[in-house]
């Protein structure tokens, strides 16, 4: 699985934005057919999405592309999301982002569905990874530890916040400094569990204010700090910002070296030391996913 570091959201009903957006150097670019899409415009912006998808296969051919092109569909009980879900596969998209997922039974279903296009179609079976969008409705916060039975489709989860302070009532998910209030702080811990016990990539929700770069560095600081691998992204300017937040020093790849070949200099110890500190097995862990990370393998 390619890296999963910055994902784009691009308008699917922009031609402008679609043209330009080949040249972003996002991880990820999401092709967006659900909120940035008025009810009017849904139709012609699967059209063009889809035609983006064509051409890029037709241009791309066999290669592997580094940048991976997602389509974020309508959530699964819209009408809009079988006619979606159809010209999207059968187009080429690598993967599906499905919104205000309900939980592990709406990857499940979606999966068949895929799983029938891919076959219809002679497309790589399992191609097609699903990225939910798993915190959005409120009986979805209770179903989040059961993601680890979802298989291999399952590329990752991330979280958002406003359809769930919408559909509770909030008036507000950010106290007076601007940080989480404490039911969004908690989702985002559950959904960043989650993943990892889903054994995939965790993505931090999107920052908003796109103008705010200092902000958004520190936002994926904090997330990265917290184990997340990635982060969304709503406009161009933030993507190199995450990229860089969600790689390794040279620092801290210096010293994930020094502490796999310590250990492998040792196999038989369970603790040991560097540099004056005591190390022991969860180091190791930790230093093999820094180097994972730096080699776009994390997930």
């Amino acid at each position: 699985m390619s890296r999963m570091r910055s994902l784009l959201f691009v308008p699917g009903d922009s031609e402008k934005k679609l043209a330009k957006s080949e040249g972003i150097p996002a991880d990820v670019l999401i092709l967006d057919l659900e909120d940035s899409v008025s009810p009017q415009n849904k139709t012609a912006a699967r059209g063009l999405v889809t035609e983006y998808l064509g051409e890029r296969r037709a241009r791309v051919g066999s290669e592997n592309p580094s940048k991976q092109v997602w389509v974020r569909i309508n959530p699964m009980d819209h009408a809009e999301a079988g006619p979606d879900l159809a010209a999207v596969v059968v187009a080429g998209a690598d993967g599906i982002v499905l919104p205000k997922a309900r939980g592990p039974e709406d990857i499940e279903l979606l999966g068949r569905r895929i799983g029938a296009y891919e076959q219809e179609y002679e497309l790589e079976v399992g191609s097609t990874r699903i990225l939910p969008v798993a915190t959005e409705t409120p009986q979805s916060i209770f179903t989040l530890g059961d993601y680890r039975q979802c298989g291999t489709r399952l590329a990752g989860l991330t979280w958002g916040a406003e359809d769930l302070s919408a559909a509770v009532g909030a008036t507000t998910n950010r106290d007076e400094s601007g940080h989480w209030t404490a039911p969004y702080q908690l989702v985002r811990s559950l959904c960043l569990f989650a993943a990892h016990a889903a054994g995939v990539a965790a993505i931090d929700t999107l920052y908003a204010d796109f103008r705010n770069p200092e902000g958004l560095e520190a936002s994926c600081a904090q997330a990265r700090r917290d184990g997340f691998s990635g982060k969304l992204a709503i406009h161009p300017a933030q993507v190199e910002v995450i990229n860089r937040a969600f790689m390794p020093s040279m620092e801290e790849l210096e010293r994930a070296h020094r502490i796999v070949a310590l250990f492998e200099a040792n196999p038989d110890a369970g603790t040991l030391s560097l540099d004056g500190a005591m190390l022991d097995l969860p180091h190791l862990v930790q230093a093999k996913k820094i180097l994972s990370m730096a080699e776009g393998d994390e997930t």
